[in-house]
């Protein structure tokens, strides 16, 4: 078994792990822990609130306030826990071994937990180079929060100058990653007596058909591309969730949605590929549709966009998250996570390079090995190091 007695943060994972911060909940209360903490160390905080002020990111300072600096971020929400067979609780950190079981332990408390662990050594120190921390809500809804706090940034007139969003990567730097784009399509038709079903407009059948056409797309970018072999899965891809139709066989039904989604390679733009499946629907199905009923046809909503990262291995983000983490090698994954609207959206150059295993994610019984601490410390104490100097 691992000694502990070195680690510092893991009191501090332990408080975060206890709070039920599922994305459907407020995570006020979580960032008031982390805002008193550092107010207790004299690092003063600024919340960004959602519309309703039930949920908010927070954001802060250590250092000179004249120049860029390096943002450490990372979310507070956790995905649900309904359903799941865990075999301890869940909001209730425990050790097995060299794990650390818990929500959020790998995804993503864990860093947030190392990150604010050094506070106080960063708030001693005579930093030459300012750290930054940013705490979002509802990343795992669609990288929601996060956009309020780019927004705040986008107005100071000194920003960070470049982010590392600390996602779950076993602590390799990650240089790009997909984006997504989710939508919902639904699908109205005309109900019948299933006996005269030619009379009606079948809204399953013809949510079907628009799945399939999705299907088809699938794989012909499968085949065709374009392709970027520096990804686990080199081509962007397409994916339906969940369709709901229906209400008993002799009935045809009136209505059906589904939910669909790209993740698409970071040059690659996702509007398009939502302009063909759009064309086939409006073009191709519906006039049929709207022959026997005209108010029948497809509308649809988007439910989330998030925008892919696409860093060069040359960049100083890279170079220096490089550094910090005692490696030469870069990668990119299929995930999205914040890094890609701190670019995008803020023009803050981003990594992805964080604590844990992204396969532990979402899971039950998620966990994170006390050796991915250790070394997300050791990143820590390196970036003291650097700033310092």
């Amino acid at each position: 078994m691992m000694n502990t007695d070195t680690l510092v943060s893991l009191e501090l994972i332990r408080d975060l792990v206890g709070f039920d911060t599922t994305s459907r909940n407020s995570n006020l209360e979580v960032i008031g822990y982390i805002r008193d903490y550092l107010d207790r160390i004299g690092i003063e905080s600024t919340l960004v609130f959602d519309e309703t002020g039930q949920k908010a990111n927070l954001y802060a300072t250590i250092g000179p306030r004249d120049r860029g600096g390096i943002l450490l971020s990372g979310h507070t929400d956790t995905v649900p826990v309904d359903g799941q067979d865990w075999t301890s609780d869940p909001f209730t950190l425990t050790r097995r071994g060299d794990r650390l079981y818990g929500r959020g332990t790998a995804d993503m408390k864990g860093f947030v937990a190392i990150a604010l662990a050094f506070a106080p050594a960063f708030a001693q120190a005579d930093l030459k180079t300012p750290i930054h921390y940013a705490f979002s809500y509802d990343e795992e809804v669609g990288c929601v929060g996060v956009r309020r706090l780019i927004a705040h940034l986008n107005d100071l007139s000194v920003r960070p100058g470049m982010a590392i969003i600390g996602e779950p990567t076993g602590m390799q730097v990650i240089s790009a990653h997909k984006g997504k784009l989710g939508m919902r399509c639904r699908v109205s038709g005309l109900s019948c007596h299933s006996s005269l079903a030619p009379q009606g407009v079948n809204a399953v059948e013809y949510a079907a058909e628009v799945v399939s056409y999705l299907r088809g797309m699938a794989r012909r970018i499968a085949k065709e591309g374009p392709f970027d072999a520096d990804f686990d899965i080199p081509h962007t891809t397409v994916h339906t969730g969940v369709i709901r139709g229906g209400t008993a066989l002799n009935i045809v039904p009136s209505e059906c949605e589904f939910v669909f989604e790209f993740r698409h390679l970071p040059e690659q733009d996702p509007q398009e590929l939502l302009a063909e499946v759009k064309r086939y629907a409006h073009e191709v199905l519906e006039p049929a549709m709207k022959a026997i009923a005209p108010d029948a046809g497809f509308s649809w909503q988007q439910l989330s966009s998030t925008p892919g990262l696409a860093s060069e291995p040359e960049d100083d983000v890279v170079t220096l998250a490089k550094a910090l983490a005692g490696q030469n090698g870069h990668a990119k994954v299929a995930f999205a996570t914040e890094a890609g609207p701190f670019q995008k959206l803020g023009g803050i150059p981003a990594v992805v390079c964080g604590p844990g295993n992204i396969a532990q994610a979402h899971k039950p019984d998620e966990y994170i090995e006390l050796g991915e601490v250790a070394k997300c410390e050791a990143f820590m104490r390196r970036l003291l190091d650097r700033a310092t100097n």
